[in-house]
C-alpha cells in the first residue's frame, strides 16, 4: 500500500497519537453543555498539530513546510493551554495532564528538530 510522505514522519505519528488520546479523554468529560465549546476547541487544536504537519509536507517548498510546522507548534501550545484550563477545572486528572504535557514537550522538541533540519538543508 502506498504511503503519503507525511506518514514517514515520526512526529506526525506522535501528533496523531497525542490527538487520539485527547479525543478519548474528552469523550469522558461530563460537563453537560457548559463547556462544550472548549471541548470542541481542545479536540480541534490537538488534531490541528498533525493536520498542519501533513499539509506542510504536501507543499512544494521547504519554506512553506517550515511555516506549517510553526503553525503546528502554535496548535500544540494552544492545546497545552486548554489542557491547563481543563486541569484547573478538574476536567482532566493530574495524571492525564502530566502525561499529555510530557507528550506535548516531546512533540515540540521533534518539531524544533525537524524545522532546524529543514533550515539547514536550504
Amino acid at each position: 500500500m502506498a504511503k503519503f510522505s507525511f506518514e514517514e514522519l515520526e512526529v506526525w505519528h506522535r501528533a496523531i497519537d497525542f490527538a487520539d488520546r485527547i479525543i478519548n479523554i474528552t469523550a469522558n468529560v461530563r460537563t453537560g453543555h457548559r463547556h462544550s465549546r472548549l471541548i470542541e476547541q481542545l479536540e480541534a487544536c490537538s488534531a490541528s498539530i498533525a493536520l498542519n504537519i501533513a499539509e506542510g509536507k504536501g507543499r512544494y517548498s521547504k519554506k512553506e513546510f517550515i511555516q506549517f510546522l510553526y503553525i503546528a507548534r502554535g496548535s500544540l501550545y494552544e492545546t497545552i493551554t486548554l489542557l491547563t484550563l481543563f486541569r484547573k477545572n478538574d476536567l482532566v486528572t493530574d495524571i492525564e495532564f502530566e502525561e499529555l504535557k510530557t507528550s506535548g514537550n516531546e512533540i515540540a522538541k521533534m518539531l524544533a528538530g525537524l524545522i532546524l533540519s529543514i533550515r539547514n538543508s536550504l
